[in-house]
């Protein structure tokens, strides 16, 4: 015949008369309790591993978030560099061309005619990073103002220098209208 666990509790002296009549108790109210309400009694377990499952699964999604984000950064930029190289203007000529880049003055040789196609809102100036993230050189390109617009809805940060087209702005809008610049005036 088989013995229970309480009375092999008993018989090694670890469980007496007066508490196994508790637990029976105890039981046997948790069970009536049940059967009244319908619902089983809670089992700290089982709660405890379905609460580790939620988490687990928030984690999850989480950091699928993440992966997804950092793929979708990545396609982004393959689709920038692939945009720059297909359409970059060659640099020519031995003028100077200073823009600003993050608070820093940095400057390109062009011709005299990108200069002005550059003035006028032609073309545009984007930044084109080489290598690995850590050792990344920076170079600065110009590209065609159609290109770096599709560039600029994917990363605006690697637009350095876009001039407005000269018609946007109008004349009875322009503080300096009056004052002629001179011809020879590079910045």
């Amino acid at each position: 015949m088989p013995v229970s666990l309480q009375d092999q509790l008993k018989k090694a002296g670890l469980l007496d008369d007066k508490k196994a009549k508790q637990l029976q108790r105890t039981k046997h109210k948790q069970e009536k309790l049940a059967r009244k309400t319908r619902q089983p009694a809670a089992d700290q377990s089982r709660l405890e591993l379905e609460r580790a499952q939620s988490e687990k699964i928030a984690r999850d999604r989480q950091l699928n978030l993440e992966k997804y984000k950092q793929a979708e950064k990545n396609a982004f930029a393959a689709q920038i560099k692939q945009l720059i190289e297909t359409n970059i203007v060659a640099r020519e000529g031995e003028q100077k061309f200073n823009f600003t880049d993050a608070k820093l003055i940095k400057h390109i040789y062009v011709s005299q005619t990108q200069i002005e196609q550059l003035s006028a809102g032609n073309l545009a100036i984007v930044r084109q990073k080489e290598g690995k993230e850590e050792g990344q050189k920076i170079n600065y390109v110009i590209v065609p103002m159609s290109v770096a617009n599709r560039i600029e809805q994917l990363d605006a940060s690697a637009v350095v220098f876009k001039a407005l087209p000269k018609n946007s702005i109008s004349a009875e809008d322009d503080p300096y209208a009056d004052y002629k610049i001179p011809d020879d005036l590079t910045w």
